[in-house]
């Protein structure tokens, strides 16, 4: 079984304006490659949602630093297709940098508020390639849809934020992270982990699921984290980039006691790999409400 490749944008805006004459729905997936289960939940989120569903294939190099893994995240195009084909994803985009980013490119897209703090403080051009290159995604296929997982969730709001800006006609689609049996959020860089660094990386979901529940039951945000540091950091992980509450929607940084919506998200380092998570704190209206209930019954 295969799945159709396009490299140009010309070819697959054909296949758009194919499918849209059928009066077909699309969803887009924008990938890295080095397809895991993940990637696979938000193609068949995608399947579920809209007739068809295009997946890009990108290492976009506007989004390294000098110093990151540019030339060896992991690059596996043939076994991205087969897994691709697996599950009927319908069509495969992945073009080269040269049909991307052409001789003379000279836009960028930056989308200030969200993408502030947390990864862009420590990865100050991330948030600019990836707005960058979305953009570009976005408007190449036009689909009705496009799905990103929550693990990268300070990515989604940034994605969410330039789409209603730029009034990009597009929804966005989350879906939670996919995680390990034992928690860990799955990530193509977890490759880069030694077994006993994998046994390791497991202390900071549970670190995070900690943190939401205290700060759920009352427990004020700051204090929170700072015993959350000190978890992470005797688990053996080498250095804590960060470990913050923030409001949901803004990542607005968040301290004393919490009453919206918010996420707990960290990203630390493990030997080589820098591992990022997050996970939801609910309202603590919710909890007390919770608790009535179940003092009541």
């Amino acid at each position: 079984m295969n799945i159709p490749v396009v490299r140009t944008i010309t070819a697959l805006r054909a296949k758009m304006a194919a499918w849209r004459r059928e009066s077909l729905t699309v969803a887009l997936v924008p990938t890295m490659g080095a397809l895991h289960a993940g990637h696979l939940v938000l193609v068949q989120e995608g399947l579920q949602r809209a007739d068809r569903v295009v997946v890009s294939v990108f290492v976009n190099p506007t989004q390294f630093g000098p110093q990151e893994d540019f030339a060896h995240y992991p690059r596996v195009e043939t076994l991205d297709r087969e897994q691709l084909a697996n599950i009927g994803a319908s069509l495969l985009f992945a073009p080269p940098v040269t049909e991307m980013y052409p001789a003379g490119f000279a836009t960028t897209i930056t989308v200030t508020g969200v993408s502030e703090g947390l990864c862009g403080t420590f990865r100050p051009a991330y948030f600019t390639g990836v707005a960058t290159v979305v953009t570009k995604l976005l408007l190449q296929s036009l689909p009705d849809m496009a799905l990103f997982g929550e693990k990268d969730y300070q990515q989604l709001q940034v994605i969410r934020r330039l789409v209603q800006d730029l009034d990009i006609p597009v929804s966005i689609i989350s879906v939670p992270t996919v995680r390990e049996f034992d928690g860990l959020a799955l990530s193509s860089r977890n490759a880069y982990l030694s077994p006993e660094e994998r046994r390791r990386a497991m202390t900071l979901y549970q670190v995070l699921r900690e943190v939401s529940i205290a700060v759920a039951a009352g427990v004020q945000a700051d204090m929170a984290t700072d015993r959350a540091r000190v978890r992470v950091l005797d688990a053996g992980f080498n250095h804590i980039d960060y470990l913050e509450v923030r409001d949901a929607d803004t990542l607005t940084p968040l301290k004393g006691h919490v009453r919206r919506p918010a996420r707990v998200l960290a990203a630390a380092w493990l030997g080589r790999t820098r591992l990022i998570d997050n996970v939801p704190i609910p309202p603590r209206s919710d909890v007390s409400s919770m608790d009535s209930k179940a003092n009541s019954a």
